[in-house]
Formats: C-alpha cells, sequence, structure tokens
C-alpha cells in the first residue's frame, strides 16, 4: 500500500490492482479511466476527479472524504459500500444514472446539473442537499430524508410526500407534480 499526496494524474487507464488500498491526498485524476475495477479499501481524501470514468467500480470499504467528481461517468456505483466514516462527496455536471446511496448520510451534499436517472435513495439521509438542474427520471425515494433539501430546479422526480420527509424542501411550482404524482392528477 503506499501514499500519494498532491499528485495529479492525467490520462490513466488504471488496472485491477494498480491502486486498490492506496491512499490519496489532495490529488487530482483527470481523464482518467476506472471502469470495473476493485477499489475496495482505497483512500480518497480531498481529492477532485474531472472528466473521469469510474463506472461499475466496486467501493468496498473505499474511503470517500471530502471527494469532487466533475464531469464524471460514475454509471451503476453502490456508494452504500463505501467506509461511511467521513464520507463527503459532491457531484458536477455527472451522469450517476443506476447508482445507489441506500441509507446513507449525505447531508448538505451538492449535485449540480447531472443526471441521476433510476437513482437509489432508499433511506438516504439528504437533509440540505442540493439537487440543481438534476434529472432524477425513475429514482426511487422511500423513506428519505429531504428535509430542507432543495430541489426547486430538479426534474422528472416522483416522490410520495407522505412516505419521505419533505419538511422545509424547496420546489416549484414547476415541478410540484413531482410530489404529487402517485394521486394521478392533472395539473394544468
Amino acid at each position: 500500500m503506499s501514499i500519494y499526496e498532491e499528485q495529479t494524474f492525467n490520462n490513466i487507464n488504471f488496472q485491477e490492482g494498480a491502486i486498490t488500498g492506496n491512499t490519496y491526498e489532495y490529488c487530482r485524476f483527470q481523464n482518467c479511466n476506472f471502469s470495473t475495477i476493485d477499489l475496495s479499501g482505497t483512500r480518497f481524501l480531498e481529492c477532485e476527479f474531472e472528466e473521469c470514468d469510474l463506472s461499475n467500480v466496486t467501493l468496498h470499504d473505499t474511503a470517500l472524504q471530502e471527494v469532487l467528481f466533475k464531469s464524471c461517468k460514475l454509471l451503476g456505483i453502490h456508494f452504500e459500500e463505501c467506509n461511511t466514516f467521513g464520507f463527503d462527496v459532491s457531484f458536477e455536471e455527472c451522469n450517476l444514472s443506476h447508482s445507489s446511496f441506500y441509507q446513507l448520510k449525505m447531508k448538505k451534499t451538492r449535485f449540480l446539473n447531472s443526471k441521476l436517472q433510476g437513482c437509489d435513495f432508499t433511506e438516504t439521509q439528504l437533509e440540505e442537499a442540493v439537487f440543481q438542474s438534476c434529472d432524477l427520471v425513475g429514482s426511487t425515494f422511500d423513506r428519505t430524508n429531504l428535509r430542507k433539501a432543495n430541489l426547486s430546479t430538479a426534474l422528472n422526480f416522483s416522490i410520495d410526500p407522505e412516505n419521505n420527509v419533505v419538511k422545509g424542501a424547496i420546489f416549484s411550482t414547476e415541478n410540484l407534480i413531482g410530489l404529487l404524482q402517485k394521486y394521478q392528477i392533472k395539473v394544468l
């Protein structure tokens, strides 16, 4: 296991085992391919990923602490397998479709201009989270805490206010239909 600090990794196609178990602090990954590899036990502390493909990676006991993903492809990831100690991520212009955040504590998490189609937010703690211009079509919100979350510019969501905590959450008049879908009513 190695420790890397304040390094930039550009255009690297990481192979299975080449990165697993290492610690990366204040590192930057640009245009790197991690697709389908096992990152179990790896630690990323205050790192940034930009234009990387992390689709279908394995994150068993992986530490993601203050990690920013920008313009990344993160399809089908089970974030709930991460080490939850200090778990802190944010996403800008990412595709996170079919990923799972089951039961994670993600207070104040920022999802900006991202595609979150078919994601699982079951029992996720998303107090004060921001979903700015995010497409949430087909995503599951079940017993999810969205207290004071901002979904005012979110699109295509379906959230049952009787089955989720939405007190203080922010919606716009344009997307309120996402709270009423279970009632099968038409809003004109």
